[in-house]
């Protein structure tokens, strides 16, 4: 911390001070045709030598204020995407407050010269609750998918498989404009794979979710907005891409359009993602002497499409009408194969098999929002919710056997029907009382899940597979969850204070119909919440915040199922898996200087970890893996994020985290430690040049990473080159790149540990890869499609 305050002194030193003599200046801003008031508007207060003295976002009525401000003169500059640039002079030698008229700005369709400050629009931004990562202040967002834009983003990391972490855990929740959508969170990876990151606004990282919000979520919640500003008209960005070697042809489009009182937006897209044939081996030494070895292949090929909307009728100025609707789907095609060997004291065994898989799903979202406002109070708003989600998910494979050598295993086919149905209704009210914002709302999830495992053998007399009933399995999971909670906001001047509780209640009922059993399980949690932020007038701030959040297994550690396409290796679910409870405290300092500095540090803790769990049964060589409440861990960490713009072309940032994780838990009777300290960075360099070229390279590093109770996967190193160069100003764009040019093939190594065994996993993965992309927007921007300031956010499944 003291490094980061030396930097920033040493890069404001060079500061004018003007006069001792102290003034203030406000004003707002507003769109020149509606003469709506705009809010988010970044406002730059300059000095004669054109040097930025200070910075404001102007607020949700438009107005903004500079104070402690020294006698001069000064230029305000107003700059806004899809609004010409505003240029204000101001003298302060005449007077000490300035109080400005309306300052309108204009549609930017004339504004062929607004591009030479959009170097300075801000990427991140920090609220009291959240960080925001804007995707349009980045140009490399052109030529990317969102999965791989994440890594800039703070909080936020890949790991070796291009899973998504935030504050290096999986347990987190996707929102999409602010609405959960389970459907997405099924086929994450996919769908961000799949999304142009030129087809999004921004990403807010909500680290500490307020009272409002479902305790689920461990690491907090990622939301994905998608909105932009319209009025009477349209707007859109059309996106097509390719990908080579691995990868493929893509497309995605936003759209959004607005006509009087209605107003709808839209976001799809498509994409196929081939993977070619690579190979991978598998080592396995137990305690007993024996060795299994295992040399393999994989190749895949999977067809990704997606779509959302929102709608908006604004029946008069105090009722609104809102709709959402969000689809995904995809199919993959998984082709792999091995041979085996297995030396033991007791003798010799091998064989090789062939496994043929395909898995096909989809999901989707639809609700309802009703939002009524109050005459007498204006901010008051009772609002009335309803969503409904579906997900269903089929895996077929297809094990042959051949070259069996003193070992008989059979021919089989399994299959899974998986199914997911959710209901949400809720009611929320807002009201300000003084200075203090009240909210108080009532909430009921109502969630079936349910699979239908088929295993079936060959028979060798028929030649026919007929269904295996002792390895087959059928369940149904019911889990209702109702909730009330109550929060406060408090604005004093610089400070905001929000502190809230939340009451949930759970009763989760199962159902084994292969075995004629049932669970039972009901718990209820009492959910405390306090955030508390100071603002200071150098346009820093810091937070300070604790939580607890609450984690319920979802169904895919839920789910019975075993996989048993590797006979050495069984993986299930755990329909007896309880919820985890995660105690969390917060720290986070940020300013928004010519240095844009953001860190935070954190604490957490919690016991009765659902954590994957291997035991080695000695009496058929089987690692069996699934999950257990067994584990304990604690943590402490920090995150980090520098931007400075070196010079007027050239802008460097780094993102990062450091966190050292203490994890201990039970298996096969014994405790096993897995302590580690993981850490990652992206250093990102943009360069804009002359005629419409944006330049980037990028580095990365990530630490190993635990991959559970008994394991981890290796470091690595990550690197890529982009280009943007615009066709046609702000309209039409050409992108291209290369990620990993000096490494073709990633050597991936996961190790496995247990009190009876060692096992090493290692993975050659194609790494380098090519990439171009066609970007272009129509329409124009100006106001906001009215959506609901309250409204249904489920975020309390882990999957």
């Amino acid at each position: 911390m003291r490094l980061i305050i030396i930097i920033t002194l040493l890069l404001t030193h060079n500061t004018i001070t003007y006069s001792q003599t102290i003034s203030s200046i406000k004003g707002t801003v507003a769109d020149s045709v509606s003469k709506a008031t705009l809010p988010l508007i970044t406002v730059r207060l300059k000095g004669p030598d054109n040097e930025t003295i200070k910075v404001a976002v102007t607020k949700d009525d438009g107005s903004f204020i500079f104070t402690l401000v020294p006698v001069s003169k000064y230029t305000l500059y107003i700059n806004a995407i899809g609004y010409q640039t505003k240029t204000v002079t101001i003298d302060l030698t005449q007077q000490k407050i300035l109080d400005l008229k309306p300052i309108y700005l204009n549609n930017a369709t004339t504004a062929l010269k607004e591009v030479s400050i959009t170097a300075e629009r801000p990427i991140i931004r920090q609220k009291a609750d959240r960080i925001i990562y804007d995707l349009k202040a980045d140009p490399e967002s052109k030529g990317n998918n969102v999965l791989t834009i994440m890594r800039k983003v703070p909080y936020l990391s890949l790991d070796g498989n291009d899973n998504l972490l935030l504050r290096g855990s999986s347990g987190f929740r996707v929102f999409i404009n602010g609405k959960p959508s389970g459907s997405l969170e099924n086929n994450l990876k996919a769908v961000l794979k799949s999304m142009p990151a030129s087809t999004i606004e921004r990403i807010e990282v909500i680290t500490n979710p307020p009272s409002k919000y479902d305790a689920e979520g461990l690491a907090g919640i990622i939301n994905i907005i998608t909105g932009k500003k319209i009025n009477d008209g349209i707007n859109g960005t059309v996106n097509i891409n390719e990908s080579l070697p691995t990868g493929g042809p893509g497309v995605g489009a936003s759209f959004t359009a607005k006509k009087g009182r209605f107003g709808i937006s839209a976001l799809g897209g498509g994409s196929i993602n081939n993977a070619p044939e690579t190979y991978n081996n598998n080592n396995r030494v137990d305690t007993s002497g024996n060795i299994l070895t295992q040399q393999g292949y994989q190749r895949s090929n999977s067809k990704t499409a997606y779509f959302g909307t929102e709608m908006s009728l604004q029946i008069d100025t105090l009722h609104l009408l809102t709709a959402q609707f969000n689809y995904n789907g995809s199919q993959a095609n998984d082709h792999n194969g091995q041979a085996s060997v297995l030396n033991s004291p007791a003798g010799f065994q091998q064989y090789n098999f062939a496994n043929n898989g395909k898995a096909t799903g989809y999901g989707i979202d639809a609700g309802i929002n009703y939002e009524m406002g109050f005459k007498a109070v204006k901010n008051r708003l009772l609002t009335l919710s309803y969503l409904y989600s579906t997900n269903l998910n089929n895996r077929n494979g297809n094990v042959e056997f051949l070259n069996q050598l003193h070992i008989n295993h059979t021919n089989f086919i399994q299959t899974d029907r998986q199914n997911f149905k959710e209901h949400t209704v809720q009611l929320d009210f807002v009201t300000p009382v003084n200075k203090v914002n009240i909210e108080a709302g009532l909430k009921g999830i109502f969630r079936n899940n349910s699979s239908d495992f088929s295993y079936r053998d060959l028979d060798s007399t028929t030649g026919l597979y007929r269904r295996n009933d002792g390895l087959s399995n059928a369940f149904t999971n019911t889990q209702n969850v109702f909730s009330a909670y109550n929060s406060y906001q408090v604005n004093l001047n610089s400070w905001n204070i929000n502190a809230g509780l939340r009451m949930e209640e759970t009763v989760i009922r199962a159902n084994f119909m292969s075995t004629a059993s049932a669970a039972d399980q009901n718990y209820f949690n009492v959910i405390p919440n306090l955030s508390v932020s100071k603002h200071f007038k150098d346009e820093s701030s810091i937070n300070f915040g604790f939580s607890q959040r609450i984690r319920r297994p979802g169904v895919n550690r839920l789910n019975p199922y075993t996989d048993r396409s590797n006979p050495n290796f069984e993986v299930t679910g755990n329909p007896d898996l309880k919820p985890v409870l995660l105690n969390d405290i917060q720290f986070n300092y940020s300013s928004n200087k010519k240095l844009s500095v953001n860190i935070g540090a954190d604490y957490s803790f919690m016991n009765n970890l659902d954590v994957q769990v291997v035991n080695f049964n000695k009496a058929t060589q089987t690692n069996q893996v699934t999950y257990a409440n067994t584990g304990k861990a604690s943590s402490v960490g920090i995150n980090f994020y520098l931007a400075y713009p070196a010079t007027k072309i050239y802008n460097v940032s780094l993102n990062g985290s450091s966190m050292y994780l203490w994890l201990q838990g039970q298996s096969a009777g014994q405790t096993v430690y897995n302590n580690t300290m993981m850490y990652n960075a992206t250093l990102s360099n943009v360069v804009r040049l002359n005629h419409g070229w944006a330049l980037n390279a990028d580095l990365g590093i990530n630490s190993r990473t635990p991959t559970g109770l008994q394991g981890y996967t290796n470091a690595f190193f990550y690197s890529a080159l982009n280009f943007n160069k615009d066709i046609v100003k702000n309209k039409f764009s050409i992108s291209g790149g290369i990620k990993n040019p000096f490494t073709k093939y990633r050597n991936s190594v996961s190790k496995t540990f247990g009190p009876e065994f060692r096992q090493t996993y290692q993975s050659i993965n194609y790494y380098r890869s090519f990439s171009v992309s066609l970007n272009y927007n129509f329409g124009g921007l100006k106001d906001r499609i009215n959506k609901n300031r309250v409204g249904i956010e489920n975020n309390d499944v882990a999957n």
